[in-house]
C-alpha cells in the first residue's frame, strides 16, 4: 500500500505509532519502524537529554527510520527542539502548540515535520508554514482531545490542505485503517493498539486494562477547564469527574492527577493512575508483537479495498 506518506517518510506501511507519554519510548518506537511502520519517541515533558539517549538506544536498535513526538508546552521544548536537529531526526510530530520557530531549524537538518491538528484552521495555518503532512486528530484518540470525531475531521481537512494528511483518533484494526482511506487519509496514526504490544514496557496491568476494556470504558476528564483528556474509568476519574460537577478549582483538581500517568504506565497503578486510551480500547483483545499486529492490521485492509 504505496501513498505520499510512505514515499515521504521512507517507510513500508502508512502506519505511525502514536508519542505516548512514558509510554512510546526506543524499544516500542524500533519495534515499529522494524515491522515497517514509523516508530515515534514521545519526548513529552522529558528533559533534552533523554530525547537524546532515547534517539541513540533506537538507533542501536533499528537502521529504519524513528520519529520523534515534541509537546510544545514542555517546559524543555526548546532544547529538545534543539537536539532534534543535532540529531537530524528524519521526521518530527508535534502536538499541543505551533512549531513554527523550529520549522526552518528541522528543514535545514533534514526532517519531515508533521503536526497534529483537531481542527481545519490550524492544518491550513500548518501548511502554509511548511509542514510536510498533518495528522488529523479526532476526538475518540487517548490522551488529550479536540472537539470533533475522526469521521468529521479528516474529510474536512483532506478537503482543506494539498499535503498529505494522516488520520487518528479511534483506528485499531484493518477495518478502520480502510475507513480512514476511504476518508482520503494517506496513513494512520495509533496509540491505544502499541499499548499493548508484546515491546511495550507499559505494566501488564495497564495492558490488562486495555484487553478488558467495554465500549463504554472511556471517559474524558477536564471538559469544565478546557483541558479534556480520554483515559479508562477508574478511581481517580470518578474522584476528578465528580469534585470537576462541584466546581471545585482547576489547581486542586490537578493534584490529582500529578504523576499519575506514570504510576500507571510503570507502577500498574490502574485504580488511582491516569490509564490513558482512546474509545478503541474496547476492540483491542490480545497482547501481540508489532510485527504480528501489522500484519493483521494491512491484510484485514488490504482485502476491504480490495473489495471496494
Amino acid at each position: 500500500m504505496r501513498t505520499r506518506i510512505t514515499e515521504l517518510l521512507q517507510i513500508e506501511v502508512p502506519i505511525l505509532q502514536g508519542g505516548m507519554a512514558w509510554v512510546a519510548e526506543h524499544h516500542l518506537a524500533a519495534a515499529v519502524s522494524e515491522a515497517g511502520g514509523l516508530g515515534i519517541i514521545g519526548a513529552a515533558n522529558a528533559p533534552a537529554e533523554w530525547v537524546r539517549s532515547e534517539i541513540q538506544k533506537a538507533r542501536d536498535l533499528t537502521d529504519r527510520p524513528v520519529g520523534v513526538n515534541v509537546m510544545l508546552l514542555s517546559p524543555y521544548a526548546e532544547e529538545v527542539a534543539k537536539v532534534l536537529a543535532e540529531e537530524k531526526v528524519p521526521v518530527i510530530t508535534t502536538g499541543a502548540g505551533n512549531p513554527g520557530k523550529y520549522m526552518e531549524m528541522w528543514k535545514q537538518a533534514g526532517s519531515k515535520v508533521i503536526p497534529v491538528v483537531a481542527s481545519v484552521a490550524l492544518a491550513r495555518m500548518m501548511e502554509r508554514g511548511g509542514a510536510d503532512a498533518v495528522v488529523a486528530e479526532g476526538a475518540e484518540s487517548g490522551g488529550h482531545i479536540g472537539a470533533s470525531t475522526t469521521m468529521t475531521l479528516v474529510p474536512q481537512v483532506v478537503d482543506a490542505v494539498k499535503i498529505p494528511v494522516i488520520a487518528a483518533g479511534g483506528i485499531g484494526d484493518g477495518r478502520g485503517i480502510a475507513a480512514a482511506f476511504m476518508l482520503g487519509a494517506e496513513g494512520v496514526q495509533m496509540g491505544t493498539r502499541f499499548v499493548v504490544a508484546k515491546e511495550s514496557i507499559c505494566h501488564a496491568n495497564y495492558k490488562e486494562r486495555i484487553i478488558k476494556a467495554k465500549d463504554i470504558d472511556s471517559a474524558v476528564t477536564g471538559r469544565t477547564h478546557g483541558h479534556p483528556i480520554r483515559q479508562l474509568r477508574n478511581q481517580m476519574t470518578k474522584e476528578y469527574l465528580q469534585k470537576e460537577q462541584e466546581g471545585v478549582p482547576f489547581e486542586e483538581l490537578e493534584q490529582l492527577t500529578v504523576g499519575s500517568l506514570r504510576n500507571a504506565v510503570l507502577e500498574g497503578d490502574v485504580q488511582h493512575g491516569t490509564v490513558m486510551a482512546g474509545q478503541i480500547a474496547g476492540l483491542v483483545k490480545k497482547e501481540q508483537s508489532c510485527q504480528e499486529m501489522i500484519e493483521e492490521m494491512m491484510q484485514e485492509a488490504a482485502a476491504l479495498m480490495q473489495g471496494v
